[in-house]
């Protein structure tokens, strides 16, 4: 998904209302994009025995080192957990349809709101009652959130499914 932010905007009232990435789009990550990906090669190869690092990595073209720090997040948080041994790798915690896109590019990017004032954990602006693009980016951000918040990781691997099958 790519927004794109208005030029027009000045260097200075960027900066004060933080505006990020100023005349560039805004993006989701590779952290965030792997992120997702590894979710659904969990979800997609669920069975009795752990999913290797190893084969994740060999699907979706990640390279082993990023791919484990990635999951070390998902481990940490509880998303996965790990299985030791010859036979080891990670399973996930919980049903696919219990996790959703936004939990799970929360954790990989933290906060995903299009600009600081509209973060749920933003300090208020001081600009904030008189600046008409608040509410833009307000709306934005709550389009945003609609939408990873209401798509769930089984959501993810049934369109998945659905690319494959076609």
């Amino acid at each position: 998904m790519y927004i794109f932010i208005d030029n027009a905007h000045t260097r200075k009232y960027s900066k004060k209302v933080g505006i990020k990435n100023e005349g560039e789009t805004m993006k989701i990550s590779t952290k965030g994009r792997y992120a997702l990906r590894i979710m659904i090669d969990l979800a997609m190869n669920v069975s009795e025995s752990p999913v290797r690092v190893k084969d994740i990595a060999s699907r979706q073209n990640i390279s082993e080192k990023y791919l484990e720090q990635i999951i070390a997040l998902f481990n940490k948080a509880g998303y996965v957990k790990s299985i030791r041994g010859a036979q080891g790798g990670y399973l996930l915690t919980k049903e696919p349809n219990e996790y959703t896109a936004g939990m799970i590019l929360r954790l990989a990017e933290g906060s995903i709101a299009p600009v600081s004032c509209v973060d749920a954990e933003a300090e208020s602006c001081d600009k904030k009652g008189a600046c008409v693009s608040a509410i833009l980016w307000q709306k934005m951000n709550d389009a945003v959130n609609e939408v990873v918040d209401n798509t769930t990781l089984q959501d993810l691997v049934d369109w998945q499914n659905g690319i494959t099958q076609e």
